[in-house]
C-alpha cells in the first residue's frame, strides 16, 4: 500500500512536465502550419494583350499551377489586344483551380481585358476602375470596323462558358461583346434576374404577371461597360477597394507572403520588339535580295540574316513558331546560299528561296498552319500575315532598289579611298590604234585618192585620205599624221624621196 501511494504521487508530479511538453508541440506545429500557409503570387497583366503576353504567362502559370500553396493574383491594367492571345491566356488561367485565381483590376481592363478578367475564380475592382466593351474590331480597306456575328458568336460563347463557371450573370457577360443585345433586370417573386430582350418578348402574359418591376441595364447598340461599383451591383465584383492590401485583407490573405512576378529580360525584350518586326522584315527581305543581287557574300547577307533572324525567333519565343518552322527556315537559307555560291544568275533555287522564306515568316506570325473555320478571326490573321509579308518585300524590293540607285553612289564622297576618277564620257575608239598605224609609216595607194581612198601600210587595206592633192594608183605614200580617227598620207614623191 505504501508503495501504489509513492507511485500516485510521482505521477501527479510527472504529469505537468508531461502536458508542458505536449503544449510545446503543439505550439511548434501551428507554427509550422501557419509557415506552410498561402503564398500570394502578384502577376502584372498590363500593357496590350499579345502573344509576347500570352508567353509570360504560361510560363508563369505553369510554374505555380501545381504548388497548391500559391494564390494567383492578376493585377489587370490593359486596354486589350488580339483575340487569339486573349484565348491562349484564359486557356492558361483555366487550368489553376478558380479558388486560387483572382483577378484584380487595378486601373482598366477592357476588351480582350475583360475576357481575361472574367476567368479567374474571384474579380475585385479597386475604386474608379473599368471592366467591358469587348466588341471585336478588325482592319478592312475603310479603317477599324466592328468584326461579323462569326466572330462574335464564338467571344459569346467563351464568355458564357466564363460566366458559367464564376456564377456571373450568363446575359449580362454577353453584352459586353454585342451592340444588337438589349438587357433588363427584372423582378420576379422577390428575386432578381437579367434577361434580354428576346427572352423578354417570349414570356407569355401570365409570366410578364408576376415581374413587379423591369429595368433597363443594357440599351440596343450599346455595349456593357462597368466601374467598379457598377461591377459589384451586378454580381461581377466581390467589392470596390482602394488598396491591393485591402483586396487581399478582403480575401483573407492579408497576413500571408507576397511574391511580385516579374517578366524575364527575354520576356520584356520580345514584348518591347515586336511593334518592330514589320521593320525589321523589311530591312531583313532587302538585305537578302541585294546579297542575291550582288556577287559574293558580305554585309548584305549578315544583315539579312540578323533581321530575319530577329523576326523568327522572336515569335519562337512567344511560341508561335516551332520546330517546322525552323525547318523551313534552314531550307530557305540553304536555297539561297545555292543561288550566291554555286548557281550563277537568279534562277529556280532563288525563287524558292524567297518563297520559302516568306511561307517561314507568316507560319511564324501565327499558331496554326491552316485556319480553323470554327474559329473564325484565324482566317482574318492568316490574311494579315500574308499581307504583312508580302507587303515588307514590296517595300524591301523599293528600299533595295533605292539604295543601289541613290545612296551607293555617293558613298565615295562620305567614305575615304582611294578611288578611280576617270570616266569614259570623253573616250573615243580608233581604228588605227587597233591596227597599230602610226605617223611615218609608208605603203602604197590601192585606189584614186581624190582626196580619199584606200591605201596598203604594213599588209593592211585602210581608208586613207591627202592634204588636197590627187593621188595615181600604185604611188608610194607617208603616214603624215593621223587625227580623229582619219589617216593622212602624202606621196614620197613630193619630198624628192626615190
Amino acid at each position: 500500500m505504501p508503495f501504489k501511494m509513492r507511485s500516485i504521487l510521482l505521477t501527479e508530479q510527472k504529469s505537468p512536465r508531461i502536458w508542458a511538453v505536449i503544449l510545446f508541440f503543439i505550439v511548434v506545429l501551428s507554427a509550422a502550419a501557419t509557415a506552410e500557409g498561402p503564398v500570394v503570387h502578384i502577376i502584372p497583366v498590363s500593357g496590350t494583350v499579345e502573344p509576347g503576353m500570352a508567353a509570360y504567362l504560361k510560363r508563369v502559370v505553369a510554374s505555380l499551377e501545381k504548388d497548391e500553396s500559391s494564390i494567383l493574383v492578376f493585377a489587370m491594367d490593359t486596354f486589350g489586344g488580339r483575340v487569339d492571345a486573349a484565348f491562349d491566356i484564359v486557356e492558361t488561367i483555366c487550368a489553376v483551380p478558380r479558388e486560387r485565381t483572382i483577378a484584380y483590376v487595378e486601373k482598366k481592363a477592357i476588351s480582350a481585358g475583360a475576357l481575361i478578367a472574367l476567368c479567374p475564380g474571384t474579380l475585385i475592382m479597386e475604386e474608379n476602375t473599368l471592366i467591358g466593351d469587348c466588341a471585336p474590331i478588325i482592319q478592312t480597306s475603310e479603317g477599324h470596323t466592328e468584326a461579323g456575328e462569326k466572330i462574335q458568336t464564338v467571344l459569346r460563347a467563351q464568355f458564357r462558358t466564363l460566366a458559367k463557371r464564376n456564377n456571373y450573370s450568363q446575359v449580362l457577360a454577353e453584352s459586353m461583346v454585342s451592340k444588337s443585345m438589349e438587357v433588363y433586370k427584372v423582378i420576379r417573386e422577390k428575386r432578381s434576374e437579367y434577361m434580354d430582350k428576346t427572352t423578354w418578348q417570349e414570356l407569355s402574359e401570365k409570366e410578364k404577371e408576376k415581374i413587379t418591376s423591369k429595368t433597363t441595364i443594357v440599351s440596343e447598340g450599346e455595349l456593357l461597360t462597368m466601374d467598379d461599383k457598377e461591377a459589384a451591383e451586378l454580381g461581377f465584383s466581390r467589392q470596390s477597394v482602394t488598396t491591393l492590401d485591402q483586396a487581399l485583407e478582403a480575401m483573407g490573405f492579408g497576413a500571408c507572403p507576397r511574391v511580385w512576378v516579374s517578366e524575364s529580360w527575354s520576356e520584356t525584350f520580345v514584348r518591347w520588339i515586336q511593334p518592330f518586326l514589320p521593320v525589321l522584315m523589311i530591312l531583313g527581305i532587302g538585305a537578302v535580295y541585294t546579297e542575291i543581287k550582288a556577287p559574293g557574300f558580305g554585309i548584305p547577307g549578315i544583315v539579312g540574316i540578323v533581321c530575319l533572324g530577329l523576326v523568327f525567333f522572336n515569335q519562337y519565343l512567344v511560341g508561335l513558331a516551332d520546330y517546322t518552322e525552323i525547318l523551313v527556315f534552314i531550307i530557305g537559307f540553304l536555297l539561297l546560299g545555292m543561288e550566291v555560291f554555286v548557281l550563277p544568275g537568279f534562277g529556280i533555287a532563288g525563287i524558292s528561296a524567297v518563297i520559302v522564306l516568306a511561307a517561314g515568316l507568316v507560319l511564324s506570325f501565327q499558331n496554326f498552319v491552316l485556319p480553323d473555320p470554327s474559329l473564325p478571326w484565324e482566317g482574318e490573321l492568316m490574311i494579315k500575315n500574308l499581307g504583312l509579308v508580302m507587303g515588307s518585300a514590296f517595300g524591301a524590293l523599293l528600299v533595295s532598289m533605292s539604295v543601289v540607285r541613290f545612296a551607293l553612289p555617293k558613298l565615295s564622297k562620305v567614305i575615304k579611298g582611294p578611288y578611280l576618277d576617270a570616266t569614259l564620257q570623253e573616250s573615243r575608239a580608233e581604228s588605227t590604234e587597233a591596227l597599230g598605224i602610226c605617223a611615218g609609216d609608208q605603203g602604197i595607194a590601192l585606189t584614186t585618192l581624190r582626196p580619199s581612198g584606200k591605201v596598203r601600210i604594213r599588209d593592211r587595206k585602210v581608208d586613207a585620205v591627202t592634204q588636197g592633192n590627187f593621188i595615181d594608183p600604185g604611188t608610194p605614200v607617208r603616214v603624215v599624221r593621223i587625227t580623229a580617227g582619219h589617216i593622212i598620207v602624202e606621196t614620197i614623191m613630193e619630198k624628192g624621196e626615190k
